[in-house]
């Protein structure tokens, strides 16, 4: 779901939501004019977009202090944002940078130079060195100091802007179409009056600009698109990170034991993915002694600042990384641990076939949770499905056919584990 936050019922969208709307993305509108409130968590976001509107991003208004939480939580869980004036200047602030008054109204059609960063952007990347566009503000930003600026012009720099891998801000109205124009000088006209020809000039210049518009939303759309199922697990995971460890206080034990069933030797490579807070390093780093090389991998950041809380990167590296494309050569590591992970990852099968290519031959995969079958589906209040790929006739032919051989399999009350070895060699 890609959540929107509008202001005015004038600063829809348009642009941004026809071409997320063409790449299959559903779209829920929060209309702050209307009194929706604003969602206080990014679970189940793909993408956030905010829009513009009156109000000052420094100043108080009735949903600005939910907004900039929710932006910051986007933020940290790296859920694609795209903010637009008014939200371009509540993204900066929300990432530690500060909006202020600017020098006076920069309303009308106008240059913005694209900046050095923009042909490595994502979605700038195409982007002429000039874009006219709609100016329509009062106010400007200050953007933090790891802003990445895209674009910009001689009385207010800060037109466009990432931060970090996956937010970007415009202060200028790239999403705009005749209809939106006529909406803005109907709903600010004296503002309107002082761009002379706005409205005839629109057309001629909407022609000018639309290719760059749609091609930069369609990468929008796109980035959201590739990384959706990534997105759904780092907002989940982020809420959770800061309290995970209070949470699941009795399960170092059940790790442990876990860890004792893969046979590990001195020496060796293990690799822990999904590690989440790290629960099971120490055991690892335990069998394998201080000879042996022990990695965890996760893909949220918040996850892993919580094992380094934790002093597990005394135990064993820390990687930022999709366990799906791991940043490995073939045959790597001798052995891989994973707890809870295959029911979260996108494409089990894929996976599987991911963590047989970088273990060695005859190298172990366990596969663990602290919970069996029965009582995860009791605590959600679900039956158990049948066609749970940890189903021992669903997980056996699974393994095999991405080269493992299941060895030991226990569905048991308080514990699920599954030990396979990796075949020699692989199809």
């Amino acid at each position: 779901m890609i959540q929107i936050v509008e202001h005015t019922p004038q600063e829809g969208p348009y642009a941004i939501g026809t071409a997320l709307e063409a790449a299959g993305l559903p779209l829920r509108v929060c209309r702050t004019w209307a009194g929706d409130p604003v969602p206080d968590t990014t679970d189940g976001l793909v993408a956030l977009v905010v829009m513009g509107g009156p109000m000052a991003a420094y100043a108080d208004f009735p949903s600005r202090t939910a907004e900039l939480a929710l932006l910051r939580a986007a933020l940290d869980a790296e859920v694609p944002v795209l903010g637009v004036c008014l939200g371009a200047q509540l993204l900066a602030v929300a990432a530690g940078g500060t909006a202020r008054p600017g020098a006076g109204a920069q309303i009308g059609w106008g240059d913005v130079r694209t900046a050095a960063d923009a042909p490595a952007d994502p979605l700038f990347a195409d982007a002429p060195g000039r874009l006219r566009v709609l100016h329509w503000h009062h106010d400007t930003m200050d953007l933090p100091a790891e802003a990445i600026l895209l674009a910009s012009c001689d009385r207010y720099p800060v037109q466009a802007f990432r931060i970090g891998r996956s937010a970007w801000g415009t202060q200028f109205h790239l999403e705009v179409d005749e209809p939106a124009v006529e909406a803005f000088a109907g709903a600010f006209p004296e503002e309107a009056a002082t761009a002379p020809g706005l409205l005839e000039s629109a057309p001629t210049e909407l022609a000018a600009v639309a290719r760059h518009r749609d091609d930069i939303f369609k990468r929008f759309a796109a980035f959201v698109t590739a990384r959706s199922e990534q997105t759904a697990t780092r907002a989940f995971f982020t809420r959770r990170a800061a309290t995970w460890e209070d949470r699941f206080t009795d399960d170092g034990p059940r790790y442990a034991a876990a860890v004792g069933r893969m046979g590990l030797r001195p020496g060796q490579r293990v690799l822990d993915l999904g590690c989440g807070t790290g629960r099971a390093l120490p055991a690892l780093r335990a069998h394998v002694g201080d000879d042996g090389v022990v990695s965890g991998v996760d893909l949220t950041p918040a996850m892993l600042r919580a094992a380094l809380r934790e002093g597990r990167d005394a135990d064993g590296k820390l990687l930022l990384a999709d366990a799906c494309r791991l940043p490995l050569r073939t045959g790597a590591v001798d052995a891989v641990f994973s707890a809870g992970l295959i029911n979260h990852v996108p494409d089990p099968a894929a996976a599987l076939r991911e963590w047989a290519r970088v273990t060695t031959a005859d190298g172990v995969l366990l596969l663990f949770h602290p919970s069996g079958r029965a009582e995860r589906a009791a605590r959600h209040g679900r039956p158990l499905d049948p066609d749970d790929l940890t189903a021992e006739e669903n997980l056996a032919p699974a393994l095999r056919a991405a080269g493992w051989h299941l060895e030991v399999y226990e569905d048991a009350r308080h514990h699920f584990l599954a030990r396979a070895t990796r075949a020699r060699t692989l199809v």
